[in-house]
């Protein structure tokens, strides 16, 4: 619950039965139809049953008796309006000056199950949930220091991953991790490799420089037919001219009194993806124009129309990695889970985590 600085919390019981620990003595066991708030009390966290206090205390950790089972917390004050549901344990301890930082001790599959419900939902291949799983645990397991100055490993923003509940609607998601379970995705140097994805790609995927300015070798632009008949795949938007022009003068400088550049100022066509409008010497990023004006994509063309610019752009996201409605579209032909990837990223392997780490460090002790 990062998005919020909760004050009050309610812990209700959904499966199996929790110990909760106050400064590590055991306080209470949290059974059916049984409520346990805790709220922030000066320095402390009290914790209260049934409305009976049951004493203060600096950290609470919430431990389950058996492996696997799950919690319901909501924020009461202020309200999250909607509860959720996760597994395995939690520690929570003061936070600022008025709030409780709540941290769930998750094991990992059960938290990329979470993860590819929140960030993905229902519905899909099971292909494509086995690379959002592969592509999930390996960006989990190389930012575990992320948010280390915090006293945690990930938040659940989008900031890290989605991660908004534990896995609910989607068995297929289930299957599709422990299908995948420890495999991670490793670049040409045979380090944990950044695992981009996004909506649509319209046809073509993005070089990743157009985008970050910095190249990414194993995320080279490629031609993507799978995706082209989704909903995502092409797009239309008005502009206003006076909006346009002020921003190319203002914003880049476009020499606007110039007679040709005058007449392609509203005119662009981009055959294949590109990372400038019009041409690079004009220092005008394509990037820079979705931002501006909520662009979809940064693949489009566009002209004038009266007092309008009409884009007739393709695609949805940065696009650069896997294209997802792409790769559902792959799934669906029966390319498996390592096809897909292979085919959107240049020069990867997919390797056990314990075993890369083997080959790692039995590497640096052989160069030391």
């Amino acid at each position: 619950m990062r998005d919020y600085s909760i004050s009050t919390l309610e812990v209700t019981y959904t499966d199996g039965n929790y110990i909760f620990y106050g400064d590590s003595t055991e306080i209470t066991t949290l059974w059916k139809s049984q409520i346990v708030h805790l709220i922030r009390s000066g320095d402390k966290i009290k914790i209260q049953k049934d409305g009976k206090v049951l004493g203060s205390y600096s950290s609470i950790f919430i431990k389950e008796k058996e492996a696997n089972l799950t919690l319901k917390i909501q924020g009461v004050a202020p309200s999250t309006k909607k509860s959720r549901r996760y597994m395995n344990n939690f520690m929570i301890t003061p936070e600022g000056s008025n709030a409780m930082k709540i941290i769930n001790l998750v094991e990992m599959e059960n938290y990329l199950g979470g993860v590819i419900e929140s960030e993905g939902g229902g519905g899909k291949p099971m292909e494509y949930y086995k690379v959002q799983a592969i592509l999930s645990r390996t960006y989990a397991l190389g930012h575990l220091k992320k948010h280390a100055k915090e006293g945690f490993e990930l938040c659940d923003r989008v900031h890290c991953q989605a991660y908004h509940d534990k896995l609910i609607y989607t068995p297929d998601i289930d299957i599709a991790v422990k299908a995948t379970k420890g495999i991670v995705m490793l670049n040409q140097e045979l380090k944990l490799a950044q695992g981009f994805f996004f909506a649509n790609c319209g046809g073509q995927t993005s070089e990743a420089d157009f985008v970050w300015n910095t190249p990414v070798a194993h995320c080279k632009s490629v031609i993507d037919t799978f995706c082209t008949r989704s909903r995502q795949a092409t797009w239309t938007k008005k502009i206003e001219v006076s909006k346009w022009n002020k921003f190319l003068v203002e914003e880049f400088g476009y020499p606007a009194a110039d007679t040709l550049l005058h007449q392609l100022q509203y005119s662009f066509n981009q055959p294949q993806r590109d990372a400038f409008y019009q041409f690079p010497q004009l220092g005008v990023p394509l990037r820079d124009l979705r931002y501006e004006f909520k662009l979809k994509s940064t693949w489009f063309d566009c002209f004038r129309e009266g007092n309008y610019i009409v884009i007739n752009g393709k695609g949805f996201g940065h696009g650069v990695g896997v294209c997802q409605e792409g790769a559902m579209g792959m799934a669906k032909y029966n390319f498996n889970y390592s096809q897909i990837l292979n085919f959107y990223f240049t020069g990867i392997h997919l390797m056990d985590y314990y075993d890369w780490l083997y080959i790692k460090q039995n590497a640096k002790n052989s160069i030391e």
